[in-house]
């Protein structure tokens, strides 16, 4: 039984192995772990990746499509290793659609969580990289502002990893905020986005789904959907479904269901009649506490059955529909954010901000579930925006990075930055530099920036000069 109560006891003084040491440790598995890795073991160093699951792949394996890769223009400007991965997939496995574009997501890409979890490994190994799976961070091994390396628990025990360079891909700043960094959570209130359990269903008759919506008069459509024209879905077999609020009300007055979001939302899956399903809401989780990430796992459970009715009962193609299986674990919108050397705001997002020391950019709107209610805001700049370097470094702690959704930001700009591509992109540029802060044998945050750039751009990374074009890599300039 739990107690409120909060007691102590002392831990003895113990000697733990060290089980590995490295040039350049990643810590998460996820988007960003995955391409930070990657890039980090381009030319031959000592890379390790640590995992507490038994894969990589994190968000991209619980159903979701990846969002990000296009921008508001329709134009592709995320591009790179987050490119090559999905080529990959589509080559290989059959894994991921090509990016398609949507009104509401600026662009969606499908993926296969089986196939993102065998072909980012595939590449994480062939490329070198020492991975460790079932392995947990435990602990910052700091010396003064420096970090020498990290704590690990495992089966194996409790044991320390040494590096050079350490790369919190977390998605929680766990590293970072154990190594002293500062950090912040949520809005001004501390509310943060509500996490989601993502579950499946098959035989589900999609183009019934999407023709019911295409085919139907302005003046009889009960379910409109978020600006999402009802003409797409005339176009589109694969699709994302936004919407049908009437419906879900008509469902709760007339069933006395419990579905805590006032929008349905729905995504069809690469496989015939499979979609998933983002509809589960649970307000109030905080993602780096295990009691309330476990009680967010199961209130998500109990709330799947009232919304596969809904679903089957009220929604057209879903007649036949079955429940088939959960996302592997809860997906988490947003915890801690570091307290980097710039922090990113709503303001250079929507001003569709230039930084000289941009090392990726973004067109994701700022998308914000909202921590007190059931809704949602979307605000769109219009274009794209940098993300700056500086945002990636934190404070006080000198060799250290952080990518991903807990970069230096305010809430509502990490409600743009946090979708995959974005991340897997932050992941790539961290990665690189980490590789010339090791090789140079200074902090990431005096690297040469003109360097990091210029290796991004080689790369095949779409970056964007001052008048807003893509800027072309040097070696490419030359050669026309």
């Amino acid at each position: 039984m739990s107690s409120t109560a909060v007691r102590f006891i002392e831990e003895p003084a113990r000697s733990i192995p060290v089980s590995a040491e490295y040039d350049v440790l990643v810590v998460g598995g996820g988007p960003s772990g995955l391409t930070a890795a990657l890039a980090a073991a381009e030319d031959g160093l000592r890379v390790g990746l640590i995992e507490s699951r038994s894969f990589v792949g994190g968000n991209m394996t619980i159903g979701l499509p990846v969002l990000g890769f296009l921008g508001q223009k329709g134009n592709q400007i995320i591009d790179g290793l987050p490119q090559k991965f999905i080529e990959r997939l589509r080559k290989e496995r059959d894994g991921a659609s090509e990016h398609r574009p949507c009104p509401l997501h600026m662009g969606i890409t499908l993926v296969e969580p089986e196939a993102v979890k065998t072909v980012a490994l595939e590449m994480l190994t062939e490329a070198g990289v020492d991975v460790l799976f079932y392995t947990f961070f435990s602990g910052a091994l700091m010396d003064g502002d420096t970090i020498r390396g990290i704590v690990t628990e495992s089966k194996s025990g409790r044991s320390a990893i040494l590096a050079k360079l350490v790369i919190d891909c977390t998605g929680d700043a766990d590293v970072a905020y154990r190594a002293g960094v500062p950090t912040e959570k949520g809005n001004a209130e501390g509310g943060m986005q509500p996490p989601t359990l993502m579950f499946c269903l098959a035989g589900v008759d999609t183009d019934k789904l999407r023709l019911s919506i295409a085919n139907a008069p302005p003046q009889a459509r009960t379910y409109l959907t978020d600006f999402i024209p009802a003409e797409y879905f005339g176009q589109n077999h694969q699709f994302i479904v936004v919407g049908m609020r009437e419906l879900i009300a008509k469902a709760k007055a007339e069933r006395g269901l419990n579905i805590p979001n006032e929008r349905t939302i729905i995504i069809t899956g690469l496989k015939k009649g499979e979609v998933w399903i983002n509809m589960t809401r649970v307000k109030g989780t905080d993602g780096t506490d295990a009691r309330s990430l476990t009680k967010g796992e199961i209130e998500g459970r109990t709330q799947i059955d009232d919304i596969v009715t809904y679903l089957i009962h009220y929604v057209p193609g879903f007649e036949q529909a079955y429940f088939t299986k959960t996302a592997p674990f809860i997906g988490i919108r947003e915890t801690r954010r570091i307290v980097g050397q710039y922090v990113m705001t709503q303001e250079d997002v929507l001003a569709c901000r230039h930084f000289d020391d941009a090392i990726a950019v973004a067109s994701y709107p700022i998308d914000i579930h909202r921590p007190a209610d059931d809704g949602c805001t979307l605000i769109w700049c219009g274009d794209c925006y940098d993300i700056p370097y500086r945002s990636l470094v934190p404070q006080k702690v000198a060799n250290l990075l952080v990518a991903g959704r807990s970069i230096s930001a305010t809430h509502e700009a990490m409600g743009a930055i946090r979708v995959m591509a974005t991340c897997m992109a932050m992941g790539e540029a961290a990665g690189r530099a980490a590789k010339i802060s090791v090789r140079g044998n200074r902090p990431p945050a005096d690297i040469d920036m003109e360097e990091l750039r210029r290796q991004q751009l080689e790369h095949g990374v779409y970056l964007r000069n001052p008048d807003g074009t893509r800027a072309g890599s040097p070696s490419r300039v030359a050669a026309a």
